[in-house]
């Protein structure tokens, strides 16, 4: 039924929480930002919810990137107070130097999700056109994929730079369409992230299959083609 797979990469097939987990804690003792936080957990609560919600502004297109990489730290950073009592006050381009050191700790991570790896290897012996398709940055992406071994996976990269517009969007899927040749009716989204994988490739009229990790916490708000809590599942349907 299906001869081209979109497959998101970013907690999809690369651990991309995992890794960032421990990268953060590197930047944070690279930094000696223990002189302004008593415990790492502090500022890392603080940091994730920033991230998430940021991320989420970008994919919707209300944030640029420059204003995530600065902003992800300069909020939680801005909490921390000294032994003296005074403010961590980042400016933009100290924070800016922190995201080039943190984005440089994750991209040498090589931690994939369970069985990432199998399923590559799996629907590559299937035959299938294989196509990454990720709101990551560029310079960023390309390491991941060479840090974990799957530089060859696929047979193209789509990123939301090079489409000049990100996922949900109908531009990034339309712009997608037209880099892999795909048909719509034989093309299938697969991706963790039901607002920007699952319900952008729906309105672009693709098939779709929801990777939820966390099915005991979220529940899908529309119907999608597929749901799966495994990558292993995969394998199974496909």
């Amino acid at each position: 039924m299906y001869k081209t797979l979109f497959i998101d990469f970013d907690d999809t097939l690369y651990d991309t929480r995992g890794n960032a987990e421990i990268s953060l804690k590197e930047t944070f003792e690279f930094f000696q930002w223990g002189n302004y936080f008593r415990e790492y957990d502090t500022f890392s609560k603080i940091y994730w919810k920033t991230n998430i919600e940021l991320w989420d502004a970008y994919a919707k297109g209300e944030i640029k990137r420059d204003y995530l990489m600065v902003e992800r730290f300069r909020i939680p950073l801005s909490t921390g107070v000294d032994a003296a009592g005074q403010s961590f006050n980042p400016t933009a381009d100290y924070c800016l130097k922190v995201s080039d050191v943190f984005l440089n700790f994750c991209a040498n991570k090589p931690g994939l999700v369970t069985d990432a790896r199998e399923l590559m290897e799996y629907l590559r012996g299937k035959g299938y056109s294989l196509y990454m398709c990720s709101n990551g940055f560029h310079e960023v992406q390309y390491r991941k994929l060479k840090s974990c071994g799957l530089s060859d996976a696929f047979d193209g990269i789509i990123l939301s730079e090079d489409a000049g517009a990100n996922k949900p969007s109908i531009e990034f899927f339309t712009y997608a369409m037209k880099m892999s040749h795909a048909e719509s009716e034989s093309t299938l989204m697969i991706g963790d992230n039901f607002s920007t994988d699952i319900l952008g490739a729906k309105a672009a009229g693709l098939h779709t299959m929801f990777f939820n990790r966390h099915p005991d916490s979220y529940v899908a708000s529309e119907e999608v083609d597929y749901e799966v809590h495994s990558l292993r599942e995969i394998m199974h349907i496909l």
